[in-house]
């Protein structure tokens, strides 16, 4: 009794200790930690951003019901999502494998059987065993395999959580894209109309011998480049149709009909919300998973380091076994009740070569979590920087269009008048389309940054707010 009794308090105290270092975040040292990390972006102190935290639903700023309505169908139906739902569904099925260890496991095994030795008649025997056992979790083995797998899931979560981020944001692109690739080629079409015309009052002058036929075929020329312009345009927005099928969950084919005719594209009408570093790094699910990650090879330190000591099983066996007709007579029945102990030691080679593969693992884990904080700051900041520039081309060919087409009819103008050479007309009305073109380009081109930008910011995975009561 007094054994036992000093086993048992010997195993009660030893519940209490788990091994292997208590993970507490990020150590002091880690990037995320950094004043330059959370501080305002270097890159929005610019009128065109605001300090407003960055909303979930951030498409819904542009306010475009059609927008909102892709938007939704394809986190309804995206195969990407499906893909990593299923992911989350293993990973938490996995915790749960890993959580049983803690409780008892029980096994039963039951046999009948005959056999005959002559002149014997034949002998029918049976067996039956019921057993338990149960893992004394004395030094946090088990634990820290829970740990471990949580973290694993609460990581795989984090990318289902980017794969939101990025279905949203891929969505609202390839509609921007459809609507960019619409106003270009209303653009190419308005000078290629333009040019038309010009062409026939070209045609209309040499036939009143006020012109040449070498004027004419120089209109004629310009035409045909403008119109040559066209098919390509025509190309990228069905590419994008399509994707914007795929994307929603269904067969390029299926593309939304009332899309294809967009050429207006989304704008916003306030500054974009930007936050600072600080929320950025709270926000992105990239940086959560990362920072999953090193929790999780953290507690598989603790799992490789609880090899250096025994591991304990309790465990309960109760049977009977012997020829069918003495089934229940004391003389078929078994049991046995005592621990079961395992331990390699002295020899722990193998168990401290795991602790310091685990250990490299999770200074590994720290590299990365620390590469994925600066990539997300370095991103986002290159695309504030992108935007900004975008903005500031897009006025300046536009004041160029502006331009061009004042210029354009002051030539055409002095031409009909007899005052200039249709070459003067030719070049104004070519550096008429090619700021045009370059305009029209250069806004395809800042609606594509601006979603860049709100991908970076990484605002997108959390659900909408519920409703009061629910």
């Amino acid at each position: 009794m007094r054994a036992w009794t000093g086993l048992g308090l010997a195993l009660l105290v030893s519940a209490c200790t788990t091994v292997g270092p208590d993970y507490r975040g990020p150590p002091p040292s880690a990037a995320v930690h950094a004043p330059e990390s959370t501080g305002t972006f270097l890159g929005a102190r610019e009128p065109h951003y605001s300090a407003e935290p960055v909303p979930g639903e951030w498409w819904r700023l542009y306010e475009d019901p059609v927008l909102e309505g892709l938007v939704r169908q394809a986190l309804r139906s995206n195969v990407d999502l499906r893909v990593a739902a299923a992911n989350l569904a293993r990973s938490r099925a996995l915790l749960a494998e890993v959580g049983a260890a803690k409780l008892p496991s029980t096994a039963v095994d039951a046999s009948v059987g005959a056999s005959q030795a002559p002149p014997v008649h034949p002998l029918v025997g049976y067996g039956l065993d019921f057993d338990v056992s149960y893992q004394l979790d004395l030094f946090g083995r088990i634990r820290r395999a829970i740990e471990a797998a949580r973290a694993d899931t609460e990581s795989v979560q984090a990318a289902l959580d980017l794969t939101h981020i990025t279905v949203a944001a891929e969505t609202t692109r390839a509609y921007a894209n459809v609507c960019s690739v619409g106003n270009e080629l209303a653009v190419a079409r308005r000078v290629l109309a333009l040019q038309e015309e010009s062409l026939s009052r070209t045609r209309r002058l040499v036939e009143a011998g006020r012109g040449t036929v070498l004027d004419l075929s120089r209109a004629r020329a310009q035409v045909e480049v403008l119109r040559a312009n066209v098919p390509p345009l025509v190309v990228l927005r069905r590419i994008a149709l399509l994707r914007l099928a795929v994307l929603s969950g269904r067969p390029p084919a299926l593309f939304p009909p009332d899309v294809e005719a967009c050429e207006t594209l989304p704008r916003l009408r306030a500054p974009i919300p930007v936050g600072d570093g600080a929320a950025l790094l709270r926000r992105r699910p990239d940086v959560r998973q990362a920072e999953r990650a090193l929790a999780a090879e953290t507690a598989r330190i603790g799992v490789a380091t609880a090899d250096l000591y025994p591991s304990v099983s309790f465990g309960l066996s109760v049977g009977s076994g012997g020829l069918v007709e003495s089934i229940g007579e004391v003389s078929t029945l078994r049991w046995s009740l005592g621990p079961l102990v395992s331990w390699t030691f002295p020899n722990t080679r193998v168990a401290r070569s795991r602790i310091a593969q685990a250990d490299a693992a999770a200074q590994g884990a720290l590299a990365q979590f620390d590469s994925v904080v600066l990539n997300a700051l370095l991103e986002t900041e290159s695309n504030l920087t992108q935007y900004t520039q975008d903005l500031e081309l897009v006025a300046a060919l536009t004041a160029a269009r502006d331009f061009s087409a004042e210029a354009a009819r002051e030539a055409d103008a002095l031409y009909r008048g007899g005052r200039e050479s249709f070459l003067t007309v030719l070049d104004a009305e070519r550096t008429r389309a090619n700021a045009e073109a370059s305009l029209a380009s250069a806004q395809s081109r800042l609606v594509s940054d601006q979603i860049s930008l709100f991908l970076s910011l990484g605002g997108g995975w959390e659900g909408p707010p519920r409703a009061e009561g629910k």
